[in-house]
């Protein structure tokens, strides 16, 4: 094995002996990606999870307009997905998550400002646009509680599907979806549903109370008295991480 040997007169370049910016980054910037890197491989097994399930069942064959439920294929998104508050009866395929997914990506672009706002020691605007935040968290979070109870209610017409009662099946009409029963189609599929969209909720609604607690200590003064905005980055961080999660969700459930 070669030594190493120092030139006379040059600097031997310095790795990080300890101290508070490992690899010029705090501690609590660090530890936030850790977490997110954790947070990544949870959703991936699940995403995965959701995809060998999808594909171990069969897919309607024939035209879209001819589709109707069945638990003997997977359901077309469009189909399920293609209700709008306001405007029972009117069929608007992935109109509503659409409306839905703006809603978050345009929640991460005010906490971009909010962010750069912290930089530049704006407390005004770091306010203004963590408010816009909080306020666009909450909305998706709404708009989500629709979806669910609309999902859960299901159509007037129902479906009618063989289901397993007191020891024998028996053809039954279904409304809506849970976790034993789904009139979409496979109780897989509402499963899945109930648990990615919901453990997905679950984050942003931790993101939204992490982004009030944010907007208390600006308003306080807290930041400013201690000088540094960094916890502002940190948590920004959380909510983009949210935000781009939801865009595999959303391929995954609602394009697939």
């Amino acid at each position: 094995m070669a030594a190493h040997v120092t030139t006379p007169g040059t600097v031997e370049p310095k790795m990080w002996m300890g101290g508070i910016e490992p690899m010029k980054a705090s501690y609590g910037k660090l530890m936030m990606w850790f977490f997110l890197i954790s947070d990544t491989f949870t959703f991936s097994a699940l995403l995965v999870a959701y995809g060998t399930a999808r594909f171990s069942f069969p897919s309607f064959v024939g035209k879209a307009a001819n589709f109707t439920f069945s638990d003997l294929y997977w359901p077309i998104p469009e189909k399920v997905y293609e209700s709008v508050p306001f405007l029972h009866g009117t069929s608007l395929p992935l109109v509503f998550v659409g409306i839905m997914t703006f809603i978050l990506i345009a929640s991460s672009v005010t906490m971009v400002l909010a962010v750069e706002a912290g930089h530049r020691m704006d407390r005004a605007n770091v306010e203004k646009y963590m408010l816009w935040t909080i306020l666009g968290g909450f909305t998706f979070l709404g708009c989500q509680a629709w979806e669910w109870s609309h999902f859960i209610h299901g159509t007037e017409a129902g479906t009618m599907m063989k289901v397993f009662e007191n020891g024998s099946f028996v053809e039954k009409v279904i409304h809506g979806a849970n976790l034993t029963q789904n009139q979409y189609g496979p109780p897989a599929f509402a499963d899945f549903f109930f648990f990615i969209t919901g453990f997905h909720g679950t984050h942003v609604f931790s993101g939204v109370i992490l982004n009030i607690l944010i907007f208390f200590r600006s308003a306080t003064g807290f930041y400013d008295k201690r000088g540094s905005y960094e916890m502002v980055e940190k948590v920004g961080l959380y909510w983009h991480f949210v935000d781009l999660v939801w865009v595999f969700v959303f391929t995954f459930f609602y394009l697939v």
